[in-house]
C-alpha cells in the first residue's frame, strides 16, 4: 500500500459573489426513461452562489490531484467547494494539512483515535497520532466535475 501521494489539492481559491448568477431551475422531477412533454416548463430561478456558499467569508475552492478518493466521487482535475466554517465530524471529507501537505481525506474518529482514510484500497489510511502536524483545513461540501 503507497503512503498517500494519491491525491492532493492543486489550487486554492477564495470566493467572491461579484454578482447573481440565476439559472432556470426544472422543478419537476427528471425521468431518466423517456421524458414527459408535461414537465416541460421552468418554475424557479436558482443562484448557484446562495445554494453552494453557505459561508461565503469561510469558503474556497481547491483542485484536485490524483486518484486516492476515486471511490467517493472525487477525480482528477475535479473542483472542491470547501467550507471552513463546518466542524469535521466523522465520516465528513475533509482538506487536511499532512505535515505541511494538504490532502483530501473522509475524516474518521473512533474510540478517541482519529484517521485520515482513502477512498481507493491503493492508498493506506493515516492514522493521526500525537505530535504529528496535522491540521483539518476544511470540510468539502460539494464537489464538480463534468460528466
Amino acid at each position: 500500500m503507497e503512503r498517500d501521494k494519491g491525491i492532493r489539492v492543486s489550487a486554492i481559491w477564495g470566493f467572491e459573489a461579484r454578482t447573481r448568477l440565476e439559472v432556470p431551475l426544472v422543478t419537476a422531477g427528471v425521468s431518466a426513461g423517456f421524458p414527459s412533454p408535461a414537465d416541460d416548463f421552468i418554475d424557479a430561478r436558482l443562484d448557484l452562489n446562495e445554494f453552494l456558499v453557505a459561508h461565503p467569508a469561510a469558503t474556497f475552492f481547491v483542485r484536485v490531484e490524483g486518484t486516492s478518493m476515486i471511490g467517493a466521487g472525487i477525480h482528477p482535475d475535479d473542483i472542491l467547494i470547501v467550507d471552513r466554517a463546518l466542524e469535521p465530524r466523522s465520516g465528513s471529507i475533509v482538506i487536511a494539512v499532512v505535515e505541511g501537505e494538504f490532502t483530501v481525506k473522509r475524516y474518521s474518529c473512533t474510540n478517541g483515535k482519529c484517521w485520515l482514510l482513502a477512498e481507493n484500497p491503493k492508498f493506506g489510511p493515516i492514522e493521526v497520532t500525537e505530535g504529528m502536524a496535522v491540521e483539518v483545513w476544511g470540510v468539502v461540501s460539494y464537489v464538480i466535475h463534468k460528466v
